[in-house]
């Protein structure tokens, strides 16, 4: 890591998973550079703005100013106001967590988020808000490889990596032939299903958003909770709500230049138009 944009950008994504803040000598080792040199850029970007010192001679944390650019950006993207009405009354409907992610260039990102259980165990992902979806392990990663063919699919999951980089269940896939595995079945279910993999005790599954207009997919949308409460039977029942979300989304899709940028963006393949199941 050796240009000053790049290691400014590690300094800055590091950062945004310890809000509590780290030592400029942590900070340098994490990031394999010398210690003046993230001391240097952790002054400049104080004087922007962007983080501050927490005391003096103490740890560096951001400030709200890049949350604030992302929250006032994603709001602009007509997003939250197109999709948050369906997410609520999903999650009304299902009493578990309901979620949606994007398709932002390469990615798949968590952008949108519900909670309808109101008593009991609750899975409450707050913090990735605005992350990468783990493609392997995640019942919307293996909800978007399925309208994929296996080639992109191992693309997708070289370019990512097999491992994510947080604690994953025990039922995580451990081997690209597990992933094509799930991948299959999710193809001729309709949908992805994730139990014990994504993070201990949890059960989840998610589907393809897709463009009512061109059959483009847009982006996933997923239901989750524990796995004591969200079996493989209570999913069957959630299809139905699930589906009609999905396609109730993709249908308001048309009003948001942000998806309809990606559309016109994103390369045209030959699974693009073909349909989950």
């Amino acid at each position: 890591m050796s240009g000053v944009m790049e290691r400014t950008l590690a300094i800055l994504e590091l950062l945004g998973k310890h809000p509590e803040g780290m030592q400029v000598s942590l900070i340098a080792s994490e990031l394999d550079m010398p210690a003046s040199a993230a001391h240097r850029l952790l002054k400049e970007l104080s004087q922007y703005g962007y983080v501050r010192q927490l005391r003096n001679q103490g740890d560096y944390a951001l400030t709200i100013k890049l949350a604030g650019i992302g929250l006032a950006f994603l709001a602009r993207t007509g997003v939250p106001d197109i999709t948050q009405p369906i997410l609520e009354r999903l999650a009304a409907d299902t009493r578990e967590l309901v979620r949606l992610s994007v398709i932002d260039g390469e990615d798949l990102v968590w952008v949108g988020v519900a909670q309808g259980a109101v008593a009991g165990l609750r899975y409450d992902p707050g913090r990735e808000q605005g992350i990468k979806v783990h493609l392997a392990c995640s019942a919307g990663g293996q909800a978007w490889l399925s309208t994929m063919s296996d080639e992109e699919v191992l693309a997708k999951i070289g370019a990512q990596g097999l491992t994510a980089d947080f604690i994953t269940g025990p039922s995580a896939p451990t081997t690209i032939t597990d992933v094509l595995k799930s991948v299959e079945e999710a193809r001729a279910r309709g949908y992805a299903v994730s139990v014990d993999s994504y993070h201990a005790g949890m059960g989840a599954m998610a589907m393809p958003v897709r463009s009512s207009e061109t059959g483009a997919v847009i982006g996933c949308l997923s239901i989750a909770g524990p796995a004591v409460r969200v079996t493989p039977e209570q999913m069957h029942a959630f299809f139905p709500l699930l589906k009609e979300a999905a396609e109730e989304i993709g249908a308001a899709s048309e009003a948001s230049f942000f998806f309809n940028r990606n559309r016109t963006q994103a390369p045209e393949t030959k699974t693009e138009t073909r349909q989950a199941g």
